[in-house]
């Protein structure tokens, strides 16, 4: 048992659970009641349409693939709800037609992706830059809410301090982690993620698990964005804006390999934890959001960084134990002698 704990603290999700206790040790000293249950719920659910996405950004990622345009479709859905409300038609069609539009931007990045095979980066790029385009056209500069109680009352809480977002977070999550950690879709994502190759010669259907991920980004992106609709209660051109900044940072951050084939749910949630934590720190000391989204871009050059350097240390440190040299390789039996 304590070694095992052991092992545990010295991984890469121990260090975030490390780093997580300092952000609230030091947040509490600064702001009395800060580990309340009302205000680590509100820290929450201020950002909980980013998280929500996370969870199946985490899943395109380990694939090997990436998604920019995730946080434009947020924008874009949020959008339709808001000029279709305005045009007549009922915030009950809006929304279905939200969806939609967030499955068909899914099919598109997955098409271009995994049938045609173009790199996913310059794909979700041109997404990022279409579909917030897009949102542009339909609405201009202008801010449209008045949305009717009952969609407003989404962005409430329902059960107690929880929002309905939160609720939904709570069940992704437990679906995220059953599927990556202990399912056969799971383990695929994986071998697609570490090697597409040689997976496709296993006979895995990668283009089809691909093409998936993908429409699963653009329709959670897009329940998101209808989400974030409802707790807004108006919404412009600039809604959602610079999220996919906050979603990558979790993601890699969370020790998932921006190369693919690795990571965990454990490591993403944490890092959840950490860059909320961390942004509400710096708010409580008084630095404006241009400082915080500082703070963020360089956590995710570290998220890239310090990983390889986390691993490439621990495995100095194994090869110690067993007695090899630094960057030795044990030779193996079938080819020794």
């Amino acid at each position: 048992m304590a070694r095992r704990l052991a092992g545990q603290l010295a991984s890469w999700e121990g260090l975030l659970l490390a780093i997580l206790a300092v952000v609230v040790v030091v947040n509490t000293a600064s702001a009395p009641g800060y580990l309340s249950l009302q205000n680590q719920v509100n820290l929450l659910v201020l950002s909980i349409e980013k998280v929500l996405v996370v969870l199946v950004i985490a899943f395109v990622i380990i694939s090997g693939e990436i998604d920019l345009s995730m946080a434009s479709v947020m924008g874009l859905a949020a959008i339709l709800v808001a000029w279709l409300w305005r045009a007549g038609v009922p915030v009950e069609v809006g929304i279905a037609v939200a969806l939609g539009a967030g499955v068909l931007a899914g099919l598109n990045n997955g098409f271009w992706v995994a049938v045609v095979g173009l790199p996913s980066l310059v794909v979700t790029l041109a997404g990022l830059i279409g579909y917030r385009g897009l949102a542009y056209v339909l609405i201009e500069d202008r801010s449209i809410g008045n949305f009717p109680g009952w969609f407003v009352a989404l962005g409430r809480p329902i059960i107690g301090p929880f929002p309905l977002s939160l609720i939904l977070f709570a069940v992704g999550l437990v679906a995220a982690v059953v599927i990556l950690q202990y399912s056969g879709f799971g383990r695929l994502v994986y071998a697609v993620g570490s090697s597409p190759e040689v997976a496709r010669y296993s006979g895995v259907r990668v283009r089809r698990i691909k093409l998936g991920l993908f429409v699963a980004s653009g329709f959670v992106s897009a329940l998101a964005g209808v989400l974030i609709a409802a707790r807004l209660t108006a919404v412009r051109g600039s809604t959602a804006e610079g999220f996919e900044l906050d979603i990558i940072t979790m993601v890699l951050l969370g020790g998932v390999s921006i190369f693919g084939g690795s990571g965990r749910m454990a490591g993403v949630i944490l890092s959840i934890l950490v860059v909320l934590n961390l942004r509400n720190g710096i708010s409580l000391a008084g630095f404006s959001g241009n400082v915080q989204t500082a703070v963020i871009g360089a956590l995710l050059i570290l998220s890239v960084l310090l990983p390889n350097l986390f691993a490439t240390a621990r495995g100095r440190l194994r090869r110690r134990a067993l007695g090899r040299p630094d960057g030795g390789e044990s030779i193996p039996a079938s080819v020794s002698g």
